[in-house]
């Protein structure tokens, strides 16, 4: 998982809690995630939803840190909703479907990661939701292998130089393969041996070029 520093607009008496929304139209998984969420004394689930629209009406109303949106809901998709509502909170899809063309559209809709059910523990979730509420982005392995799959269906004979466009150096091309394939700052520090600083001054550069603000949609931007 990725993460870097973010603002919150929201003020809360006690910053080290994190404020967590749940949305899925199935009532047994809201329960166990509420259930799996409250072992955790840094995580406060402020509401649950199980339809798109009052995923809206709930995230926009309490605003909170981090919303776990499900993909397929009746009246409005979490898609649609991660559109919505990315400007008041940040968006970590948590769904069943690992369809390359769901995990692209949740990202391009501005969710900050995407997680498969199955795929994932109690504590990997809780990192994930911090991660996330930092600013980074979190994609499973599952979700991760779907883009990679449609990609190489779609084109047979990968073609490096297809990053060229960008203007990305030979050092900053190493860190954005390294962003799309989940690790942090300072895991990308220790692997290619640099100073953590020095990686987030070329994340910023490597932003700036691919002309986008946020670590979901340059990965997005980059697999696809």
């Amino acid at each position: 998982m990725t993460t870097i520093d973010t603002h919150r607009t929201t003020s809360r008496p006690d910053r080290a809690r994190l404020r967590v929304a749940v949305v899925d139209d199935n009532e047994i998984i809201r329960v166990g995630l509420r259930n799996m969420l409250e072992v955790d004394a840094c995580l406060e689930v402020v509401g649950e939803a199980g339809d798109g629209r009052a995923a809206i009406d709930l995230i926009r109303r309490e605003r909170p840190d981090v919303a776990l949106v499900d993909v397929r809901m009746p009246f409005t998709d979490g898609i649609s909703v991660a559109q919505d509502v990315h400007d008041v909170t940040q968006v970590l899809m948590l769904t069943y479907s690992d369809a390359p063309d769901v995990v692209r559209g949740a990202l391009t809709a501005g969710a900050r990661g995407y997680l498969v059910h199955g795929a994932f523990s109690p504590t990997e979730l809780s990192a994930a939701i911090r991660s996330v509420a930092q600013g980074g982005s979190v994609l499973s392995q599952a979700a991760i292998d779907a883009v990679h799959s449609a990609l190489t269906e779609s084109a047979p004979t990968p073609d490096a130089s297809r990053h060229d466009i960008y203007g990305l150096s030979r050092r900053e091309l190493e860190i954005m393969d390294l962003i799309a394939a989940g690790l942090a700052n300072g895991e990308i520090a220790g692997k290619l041996f640099l100073a953590e600083k020095t990686v987030k001054n070329h994340v910023n550069h490597i932003f700036a070029k691919l002309g986008v603000t946020t670590r979901s949609a340059a990965v997005s931007l980059w697999l696809t």
